[in-house]
């Protein structure tokens, strides 16, 4: 063999070595958008979701969150979404598990993304993990543990209590590894399962903090969307059923301070409309709760409501979904609920019920207001605030929604 072989010889295997080690220790930079979703999307419906807010300031160490989310729907496959949409740099999602909260020694699983454990999300970018075989409960409480370092996005009014840990702890059975609770969930956006519930697709509850669960007991998943979700699988859903609906799930899109049209905490509702409930997997119906924030911001345009809540049902209809809306709550004794406030809202409410806006209505009015003083929230269902229910609010709203209308 000439010295000339020998040396290209040489060069191939020293290439070869190279591509090896590369091969060995860079983890997959996954581009943005919803990375991981199969064909078969159709196939899927959400059952539980958390609508990102923001970023967290200062929360780019590397630590482990576990987010325990509540379901609505059962299934027996699995994936999650992890979200780097308010990141100005990539996310380094280290390693991700799900185990149910009742048994996590033995349900304890570790999700991939396009198969491998460990990938880079882009700022603006989010991934989905690849399908795993996984019995989810309806209506029971999951941990999806990140452990992750770089930029968080986040859900910060998530009404749960969840977990944080410095380290590599996602795969840790014991609860007691994870000294610090937190009341947000972070990087964790979506849950989507499988299976032959999932063919009745979903609800979305699109709205602000009352939507959020503000004023409900952390926790204890008494938001009114929880309630409803609750109805749709006991003895009622044979009404859901009837009107060709099934059991479906119920996905909460609420982010406290959320306006209609204004942007008083992340994107107005008109401009998160596409993402927070267009995309969400198996969405049959919309329920838009917004717009007494707009009022108390300052807006005193009823046409421009009214115009905005006719968009939504526009733009809903391109996609083939039916969206319903509630009347605007009472808000008698808030700072900022002039008598102009009210006026206004009772002009938009009016509308509302007269049909011409939404597929549907909710009257959370008058579910919510009280017999002798309609403008104001009544005192069993008022928090305290003078604005968001109680658990007794909460559970009247559940209990208000027709679910023949869904």
């Amino acid at each position: 063999m000439s010295m000339r072989t020998l040396r290209s010889h040489a060069g191939r295997l020293a290439l070869l070595a190279v591509v090896v080690l590369l091969a060995a220790t860079v983890y997959a930079v996954v581009v943005p958008g919803r990375a991981g979703a199969g064909s078969d999307d159709a196939d899927w419906a959400g059952t539980w979701y958390a609508a990102p807010v923001g970023a967290e300031p200062g929360g780019d160490s590397a630590r482990t969150v576990r987010n325990v989310v509540h379901t609505s729907l059962g299934g027996s496959r699995a994936r999650v979404t992890v979200s780097n949409l308010f990141g100005n740099a990539p996310l380094d999602l280290r390693h991700t598990t799900l185990a149910t909260v009742a048994d996590p020694a033995r349900t304890m699983r570790t999700l991939t993304f396009r198969g491998l454990a460990r990938v880079s999300v882009p700022a603006g970018g989010e991934v989905v993990s690849d399908p795993l075989s996984f019995e989810v409960p309806a209506l029971g409480d999951l941990y999806v543990s990140v452990y992750a370092a770089g930029p968080v996005t986040w859900h910060p009014g998530a009404q749960q209590t969840s977990f944080v840990a410095p380290g590599a702890v996602d795969r840790a059975a014991d609860p007691g590894v994870f000294a610090q609770v937190t009341g947000a969930w972070r990087y964790v956006t979506a849950l989507d399962v499988q299976g032959a519930g999932a063919a009745a697709g979903s609800v979305v509850v699109f709205g602000d903090s009352i939507t959020e669960g503000v004023g409900s007991t952390p926790g204890a998943d008494r938001r009114w969307t929880d309630v409803l979700a609750g109805r749709l699988r006991g003895p009622h859903a044979a009404l859901s059923a009837d009107s060709g609906s099934g059991l479906r799930a119920v996905l909460n899109a609420g982010i406290g301070g959320n306006a209609l049209l204004a942007r008083f905490a992340g994107p107005s509702g008109v401009e998160r409309f596409e993402r927070d409930a267009l995309s969400r997997a198996g969405v049959r119906t919309v329920v838009v709760e917004l717009g007494i924030n707009d009022l108390l911001g300052g807006g005193r345009d009823a046409a421009a409501l009214l115009a905005g809540m006719r968009e939504l049902v526009r733009v809903g209809h391109a996609r083939g979904v039916r969206v319903l809306g509630t009347t605007l709550s009472p808000c008698g004794g808030v700072r900022g609920c002039t008598g102009s406030v009210q006026r206004v809202r009772e002009s938009v409410n009016s509308a509302i019920r007269g049909g011409g806006v939404y597929d549907g209505v909710v009257d959370m009015d008058r579910v919510l207001r009280d017999p002798y003083a309609p403008r104001s929230l009544w005192g069993p269902y008022d928090s305290g605030d003078r604005l968001h229910p109680s658990d007794a609010g909460y559970l009247a709203m559940g209990r208000g929604v027709d679910l023949g209308a869904l």
